[in-house]
């Protein structure tokens, strides 16, 4: 082959040309693979957030009414420690920001076993909270806020089950049920200082405490407590009495909430008007008990009607869970003079006579309750789907799951939904963007 005068020229030069091109590649190499050691953050970016407010029965941003339309992905930490995995985090937020969804609720612990967070009672694992930074920052660059759930009732990700394990191995004398968690004092302690430990964690992307980042729409106590041992619900109020107040004496900046399904206690004169059943009455938690504290900034609700009764056909459950919201609406607007939120709902393809077309009815139930509530200034303040996933994420999948873009009827309501709530309260910023595309056919 002959070569030309270029070629000659880059020959003679080559001993200076690949040592630069290495160096260079080498650069790149060390900032994908390890930018987050080197402290590279988010500082450029151009969305700004404030905090989320709440005066009454609404939420508020920069002085606007806020409603929201949001959806749980648990995953998002527990994914993003791999870096591998870390695309389809930036996926599913970047779908819900084109969606028009304004809030994501997850989970900001993992307590013991695989990929923990907090490894023993006040040790953590520095690479799975950098992942919970990268996951918070990531949020920030989509304009995406997030609720961030403290620790699991259930056993999944370790949970209040785990911690009495920590107890009982220091020698602490519990009782037989993992409801220690609530009124031990050894545990109450942990608890206290793994809160303190993500409260206070100043992100490694973007340079915020936690506790100063508007990123973080509001802080969840806890996912579904229940404290069976004591259905008085003595023992749980005193918990959530106890928790709120330590939090709130860390960060006033941001709102907080327990992370209730919305069942009417022992004491509540609607246990047996509004609740499923007559179990729901003695799990330990009371509604309005429970969310009345000043501590409490808005109240959750769960909707799982085909969890909660087995031998009711599906145009039953739908009856029940219109109810159900109703009855939540009216205690946010009449007792609590607080934001509601349906901080879960869903509807499982196990049911004996499902059919994709009845989720769909059960999700515009839920969203047209949610827009009413919008229109008239009410204590309905949203709603969040369980759960979203994407492509390829079957071990993270439960009979809820969706991939909300592969049923167009599905997308379209949610879509549609965004629009309407951008129609009755405007737009944030940082919907702009993205509602101007498929709100095109609307006013805003």
């Amino acid at each position: 082959m002959v070569k030309s005068p270029m070629s000659r020229k880059l020959a003679r030069n080559c001993g200076l040309f690949y040592p630069v091109i290495g160096f260079a590649l080498l650069v790149t190499f060390l900032y994908l693979a390890f930018g987050d050691l080197w402290g590279f953050n988010f500082s450029r970016e151009k969305i700004k957030l404030s905090f989320v407010e709440r005066n009454g029965t609404q939420f508020f941003v920069d002085g606007k009414s806020f409603y929201i339309n949001g959806w749980n992905s648990y995953w998002l930490m527990d994914h993003a420690v791999d870096y591998s995995n870390r695309p389809r985090i930036r996926g599913i937020l970047q779908a819900g920001a084109k969606m028009g969804l304004t809030v994501c609720r997850t989970w900001a612990f993992n307590d013991g076993g695989y990929n923990a967070l907090q490894i023993s009672p006040g040790r953590f694992d520095e690479r799975v909270f950098r992942a919970l930074d990268h996951v918070i920052a990531e949020a920030r660059k989509n304009g995406i806020r997030l609720m961030l759930s403290l620790v699991n009732n259930l056993h999944a990700f370790g949970g209040k089950t785990e911690y009495v394990k920590w107890a009982e191995k220091e020698g602490v004398a519990l009782s037989s049920s993992n409801d220690s968690f609530f009124y031990d004092p050894t545990i109450r302690r942990y608890f206290k200082n793994y809160v303190k430990t993500v409260l206070t964690r100043k992100n490694i992307y973007t340079g915020i405490e936690y506790r100063d980042d508007p990123t973080i729409f509001a802080w969840e106590l806890i996912n579904e407590p229940r404290c069976m041992t004591d259905p008085s619900g003595d023992t749980l109020q005193d918990w959530i009495e106890e928790m709120s107040t330590f939090v709130k004496s860390i960060d006033r900046k941001h709102l907080l909430t327990v992370g209730l399904e919305g069942f009417y206690g022992r004491r509540s004169p609607k246990r047996s008007i509004a609740n499923p059943e007559f179990w729901a009455a003695d799990l330990g938690s009371d509604f309005i008990r429970n969310s009345m504290l000043s501590t409490i900034d808005f109240a959750s609700v769960h909707i799982y009607p085909d969890h909660w009764f087995h031998d009711k056909a599906f145009e039953e459950k739908l009856k029940f869970a219109a109810k159900w919201m109703l009855s939540h609406i009216e205690d946010g607007d009449k007792e609590l003079r607080k934001p509601i939120m349906f901080t879960e709902f869903g509807l499982s393809n196990e049911n004996e006579d499902f059919e994709p077309a009845q989720r769909d009815r059960f999700y515009k139930m839920v969203l047209d309750f949610i827009y009413k509530s919008a229109k008239r200034n009410r204590s309905g303040a949203g709603s969040f789907f369980w759960q979203f996933l994407v492509e390829g994420m079957e071990l993270y999948n439960d009979d809820f799951g969706i991939i909300p873009w592969e049923r167009p009827s599905t997308y379209e309501l949610i879509t549609e939904h965004s629009c309407r709530l951008a129609r009755e309260h405007g737009v944030l910023p940082t919907q702009m963007e993205h509602l101007k595309d498929f709100c095109a056919s609307t006013r805003l």
